[in-house]
């Protein structure tokens, strides 16, 4: 499956900021130039801009412009269970609904993320998550393409990390997980019934296997009002 026009698009920016092009706390171009610049449409570039900002590369300031975000205090969480297993911890029926599933080139985040070599590709998946129906978490992940190359569609899109370990031995044992709050986006708000300006909590997580190799990269922005995190020291 050819992947959309603005994931290219925020693939492009995301690897100007990782060389360097834009620093943490500058402005980039307005819209209207970028646009012009990729030849498309401001609802379409619009789209690869609110992507960045969910996965906070980018920061929005009403009134001034969108700027490279700067980096944020990590407070590392302990434990790594997959949604499935959070959602029958808590007592819920945990579902999915894929909204992009597609093979692409590996982003140079992601590369670095995975440790992945040049021209690797990645699975990208989007996927919205639901606990006894109700829509929980909105997830980006990215899982090197070599890995699932003999695996189908439909059991990467149910329980990942079960698939993984019924099918190829993959066995979590750790991950890097940063978490920050964000007001949720139009589009997310409407996959999450959810109003624009709501507050989100955004996980980012590296997920490593028995042998400390990264198999996935995720970004899951999940509901304030319905999710929450602890640490137990």
């Amino acid at each position: 499956m050819k992947a959309p026009v603005y994931i290219k698009i925020h693939d492009e920016i995301r690897e100007a900021i990782d060389a360097g092009r834009w620093r943490p706390g500058e402005k980039i171009p307005a819209e209207r130039e970028l646009a012009e610049q990729f030849d498309v449409s401001r609802m379409t570039l619009r789209q690869a801009i609110m992507l960045l900002v969910d996965e906070g590369v980018l920061d929005r300031r009403v009134g001034s412009g969108t700027f490279v975000a700067e980096p944020k205090v990590q407070e590392q969480l302990n434990g790594v269970r997959s949604f499935t297993d959070m959602m029958a911890a808590a007592g819920k029926v945990a579902t999915s609904k894929t909204m992009s599933y597609h093979l692409s080139s590996a982003s140079t985040s992601e590369q670095k993320r995975l440790n992945l070599p040049d021209n690797a590709k990645v699975l990208r998946m989007e996927r919205v998550r639901y606990g006894d129906g109700e829509p929980i978490a909105f997830e980006v992940a990215s899982i090197p393409a070599e890995l699932i190359k003999d695996l189908d569609r439909e059991a990467l899109t149910g329980s990942l990390y079960k698939t993984l370990y019924d099918k190829q031995g993959i066995r979590v044992t750790r991950a890097q997980q940063t978490v920050t709050a964000a007001a949720v986006t139009e589009r997310v708000a409407e996959l999450l019934d959810m109003r624009r300006g709501d507050p989100i909590l955004v996980l980012r997580q590296i997920t490593f296997d028995q042998n400390d190799q990264p198999f996935e990269y995720v970004r899951t922005q999940y509901v304030g009002s319905r999710f929450e995190f602890f640490l137990d020291r």
